[in-house]
């Protein structure tokens, strides 16, 4: 017989609050922050159609996301989930930096001009980024 214990529920569901507040902010705040360091303007971008630019931010968010799952099932407190997201938002964010200096040193211009070659490139390098990141948290 299955018994609901509402009192573990209240304790499960205040951890998973608090979990979802935390990663859904730092997810904003990567965001906020990735917008400022591209040279273009990813929201004028998608406001007027250029699905380039939308396919290339939501693979910086992809690739931002996984790890930050990853680390909610392995850490144990606050701050050192805190730590982990920061080094998520650092790598992804060097992962654009480095895209841009050494294999694509126009792609912002690529991106605005619209080619979707550009973005699904992004795209692949943030998720494969994302996706080493995360199976280096549970190493």
């Amino acid at each position: 017989m299955i018994v609901f214990d509402p009192y573990a529920f209240g304790s499960g569901a205040l951890s998973f609050s608090l979990a979802f507040l935390a990663a859904g902010g730092f997810t904003l705040i990567f965001k906020a922050i990735y917008r400022w360091i591209t040279p273009h303007d990813e929201g004028a971008l998608i406001r007027g159609g250029n699905s380039a630019a939308a396919v290339a931010l939501g693979g910086a968010l992809l690739g931002y996301v996984i790890p930050l799952a990853s680390a909610l099932t392995q850490t144990h407190s606050l701050p050192e989930f805190v730590a982990w997201a920061l080094l998520a938002g650092v790598i992804q964010i060097a992962t654009f930096w480095l895209v841009r200096r050494i294999a694509l040193p126009d792609v912002s211009e690529r991106i605005a001009r619209g080619e979707m070659s550009t973005a699904i490139y992004l795209l692949s390098i943030s998720l494969v980024v994302g996706i080493l990141n995360a199976a280096c948290m549970t190493a």
